[in-house]
């Protein structure tokens, strides 16, 4: 019997199965490994997995865009340049585990950090509705479980919450994609292109429940209230990749839905609400930062800001704005990535670097830290020379262009905003006084100080040579 598949099929998932029997060998080596090496081999094997994945997904960058599996599942610029920032991602939150957690419970966390990797790199680059869905789960069902794994109550709080709630968001998501099905018979993205569906009330009010879900993995105002709650009990690490991957994962479905799936003439009307909750995402997720005390719970409402400027970047619908937005995620990457690593140097098992109050007095204790936190919060609120202040300046520019100087008005308010909440943790870091101070749990780190200063040299990079890709517009067909 002849397989409905080629070769080249197989290959375009190439980097999705590198990724998932890395995950298998890091369970089989946890039985062999000795005990003492427990926390060590898994990342090992993890990082190697990974950066196999990295390469082997950079080699079909320049190729012409492939349709696997009948158009399941898309190979091409777009979906490469995801799918390395996912890969990144992941990369930075595994370097977090050798120093965060207990050493028997690595090898678990990995592996399944890694299973959901996977789906976020399928999501990436899916084609048709159940590709989507499927990624999301596998994402997803992870997730869960990782939010979990730690001593602290907070952490099966947090578990709990993301379950029932996501899962709520996952069922707006599938009876939207019920109703596209309806409307066209197919689950395929390229079926819902055609003209005559524009006046056709099953796209209207599928394509609404369909972005409900996607506005509540992004954490987009009003469906924000699970993150700062879920990013705060969960283990640093998962926080970490949580905090880009799921982002990434789903703008991608989000972008291709957008600028390749919508019958001409529909976009504006239909994607006029995703824009006003983006703008007001952008207040709503800087005040949320000023009366934080947590660092996790800061970058969770950070990042329900930094959501509303990408999708500023999306709204003109131009193939210049969504390479302005892709250059932001992956400085927005480099910077929490930064970010957590500097919080994983400060933190024992009980993650005391989460704790902004732990960091009164840093600059001074550990001056190399501090200046290490000081320029990823300052890229991060998107001041110069930093990558988030050109991010920004890009995305003001492609905004004014393409008739939404309104989205740029918004986000010139929100970074005003946000400076304060950046500046308190700043001042806090070079004050003086004494009291306060923590003593510094984890004096050496090495994983996670080449993650820092890794970070830190990578976001200087992107201010100075600021390279945005090419061949990214998304197909679906």
């Amino acid at each position: 019997m002849n397989s409905p598949f080629t070769g080249a099929d197989w290959v375009s998932v190439a980097p999705l199965s590198i990724v998932a029997v890395s995950a298998l060998v890091v369970l089989l080596a946890d039985l062999l490994a000795p005990k003492n090496m427990s926390r060590y081999v898994p990342i090992g094997i993890a990082l190697a997995g990974l950066i196999v994945a990295a390469i082997d997904c950079a080699a079909s960058y320049h190729g012409h865009d492939y349709a696997a599996f009948g158009g399941a599942f898309i190979v091409g610029g777009f979906s490469v340049v995801f799918q390395e920032i996912i890969l990144i991602c992941a990369a930075g939150s595994v370097v977090l585990y050798g120093t965060i957690g207990a050493g028997e419970r690595t090898p678990g966390a990995i592996a399944l950090l890694l299973w959901s990797t996977c789906g976020a790199m399928l999501m990436a680059g899916a084609g048709n509705l159940m590709t989507i869905f499927l990624g999301l789960e596998l994402l997803s069902l992870a997730l869960y479980c990782l939010c979990g794994l730690a001593e602290r109550r907070t952490a099966r709080e947090a578990a709990l919450k993301y379950l029932i709630l996501s899962s709520t968001a996952s069922g707006f998501l599938l009876y939207g994609m019920a109703l596209l099905f309806g409307a066209t018979g197919s689950v395929a993205l390229a079926d819902l292109v055609s003209p005559a569906l524009a006046s056709n009330p099953l796209l209207w009010l599928g394509a609404g429940m369909f972005l409900i879900g996607i506005a509540f993995k992004l954490s987009l105002v009003p469906f924000h209230t699970w993150s700062p709650d879920v990013y705060e009990g969960a283990p640093l690490p998962v926080t970490a990749f949580m905090s880009v991957a799921t982002k990434a994962a789903t703008l991608a479905v989000f972008a291709r839905f957008i600028y390749a799936a919508l019958p001409p003439g529909v976009d504006q009307r239909l994607l006029l609400p995703v824009w006003i909750i983006a703008a007001i995402s952008m207040i709503a997720g800087n005040v949320g930062m000023l009366a934080q005390r947590d660092l996790k719970r800061l970058i969770a409402y950070s990042g329900i800001a930094q959501v509303g400027y990408i999708l500023t970047a999306l709204a003109g619908g131009t193939a210049l704005g969504l390479r302005y937005a892709i250059f932001y995620i992956a400085a927005y990457t480099f910077m929490n990535l930064g970010a957590f690593a500097v919080a994983a140097l400060l933190s024992g098992d009980a993650e005391q670097g989460s704790t902004l109050a732990n960091y009164r007095g840093l600059g001074h204790r550990r001056p190399v830290a501090a200046a290490l936190m000081t320029f990823f919060l300052l890229a991060m609120a998107g001041l110069p020379p930093t990558a988030g202040f050109l991010g920004k300046v890009l995305i003001l520019s492609t905004s004014v262009n393409t008739g939404y100087a309104w989205l740029g008005g918004f986000l010139i308010a929100g970074t005003a905003i946000s400076l304060y909440a950046y500046a308190k943790v700043i001042f806090a870091m070079y004050a003086r006084d004494a009291h306060g101070q923590a003593h510094d749990l984890r004096p050496l780190a090495p994983l996670a100080w080449i993650s820092a200063v890794a970070c830190f040299v990578l976001v200087l990079l992107m201010t100075f040579y600021p390279l945005t890709p090419s061949n990214v517009l998304p197909l679906v067909r």
